[in-house]
């Protein structure tokens, strides 16, 4: 099969690697480089995105009238994977990625016209209430009520880690508003300004001491019912189409490229009773390993790039990459902790955060490599976990 790209494609990546090299500042890729957790920082994050808005590039996958690009499939996979090579900061995919999406399926004119332009240029940041204490990978369980109170509904209940709640003015909630019947039924989807009062917001510091994920509690929040999105208790349906959107992405492959890239740095530049690590055959094979098993999740992006360009759907093929990059990435996060050794020991990114650089606590490649080690523990969890995406597997590939 052959995965060549044609000319235009890759002329275009030209463009983009142009672009990149003329507007990614050296800062901007440095704080994106020290970025240790699964989104990157608020302000780098809306400064990158402000860029992109301007050139007409942020929403490549959104309809052309609403600000997409207009771009094949293929000039959307080479665009993600220039900007995972050139360590190009991610954008906060919760409304771009994820909300806008179920906005142009499911929302009213009214809503679209509200929230997508506000959502493009920043001036609303959203976060996501789905999972609750209890209720994660098993989210038709949720509990969170929504009773209806003449054109409102009144929320009570809370929702668990919550990324980014504490910097959103925005949150799309999963709610239940019927109890009767299967817990698939009556679950509805609402749009909720944080600022709403009774609304209350409280950290979750993870291990690897980042404040990323919050639980968030919700006593008498009252809510239009115009926030609704779909139909009442019909919420399920537009939370699964919503879940395409947060396991898609592709680009995974490159981003592993890059941090294999540095891994081997890493192993060079350590050694074990004078032997550099790189030199060592039981070590370095551990890192071929890595890298064929990053080929093949090329090759099967390529392979999933190829059904889109014909206008089929990826199939299971979402569900296996994300399984193998999370499985992948962990295992370079292990070597390099393994690799640095001793100076692994002290959280580097922790202390540097808090403003002690100097003098510092090991090298410079070290610094991120405790933190991110932690942090990608719970990747086998968010966005799918990992056994939910096997059974989809066993289902759909093997018939089981």
């Amino acid at each position: 099969m052959d995965f060549a790209f044609s000319r235009e494609d890759e002329a275009f990546r030209d463009e983009v690697r142009a672009f990149l090299d003329e507007k990614l500042t050296p800062s901007m890729r440095e704080a994106a480089a020290r970025t240790t957790t699964v989104f990157a920082d608020r302000d780098l994050a809306m400064a990158w995105q402000k860029i992109l808005v301007e050139k007409g590039w942020a929403v490549p996958s959104w309809p052309v009238e609403h600000g997409g690009t207009g771009w094949s499939a293929t000039q959307k996979y080479i665009f993600g994977e220039e900007t995972a090579r050139a360590s190009a900061p991610g954008l906060i995919p919760l409304g771009l990625r994820m909300l806008a999406p179920v906005l142009f399926k499911y929302g009213t004119g009214e809503q679209k016209a509200h929230y997508l332009p506000r959502m493009l240029s920043g001036e609303h940041y959203w976060c996501q209430g789905y999972s609750e204490p209890g209720s994660g990978s098993d989210l038709s369980s949720l509990k969170m009520a929504a009773v209806s109170d003449g054109d409102d509904y009144i929320l009570n209940g809370s929702k668990i880690w919550t990324t980014h709640a504490q910097f959103a003015d925005h949150i799309f909630c999963l709610v239940r508003t019927d109890s009767s019947g299967k817990p698939q039924h009556g679950i509805t989807f609402l749009l909720v300004p944080m600022a709403a009062p009774g609304i209350k917001v409280e950290p979750i510091i993870t291990l690897a001491a980042d404040h990323e994920v919050n639980q968030v509690f919700f006593d008498d929040v009252r809510v239009p019912q115009a926030n609704r999105v779909g139909p009442e208790h019909q919420g399920w349906t537009v939370a699964k189409y919503l879940l395409e959107f947060e396991r898609g992405g592709g680009g995974a492959a490159a981003r592993l490229q890059v941090s294999l890239d540095h891994l081997k740095a890493i192993a060079r530049a350590e050694s074990l009773n004078g032997t550099p690590l790189w030199e060592i055959p039981s070590f370095r094979a551990r890192i071929s390993t890595l890298e064929i098993r990053t080929e093949a999740l090329l090759l099967t992006e390529h392979q999933t790039l190829a059904r889109l360009s014909r206008g089929e759907s990826p199939g299971p093929g979402s569900s296996l990459a994300k399984n193998v990059s999370v499985d992948i990435g962990q295992g370079i996060d292990e070597l390099k902790l393994e690799a640095v050794q001793h100076y692994g020991l002290p959280h580097a990114n922790l202390i540097s955060m808090n403003g002690f650089n100097e003098p510092r606590v090991g090298p410079d490649y070290a610094e991120t490599v405790t933190p991110r080690y932690l942090n990608s523990r719970a990747a086998s969890i968010f966005g799918g976990a990992r056994e939910v995406q096997k059974n989809i597997i066993a289902k759909v590939v093997l018939g089981l």
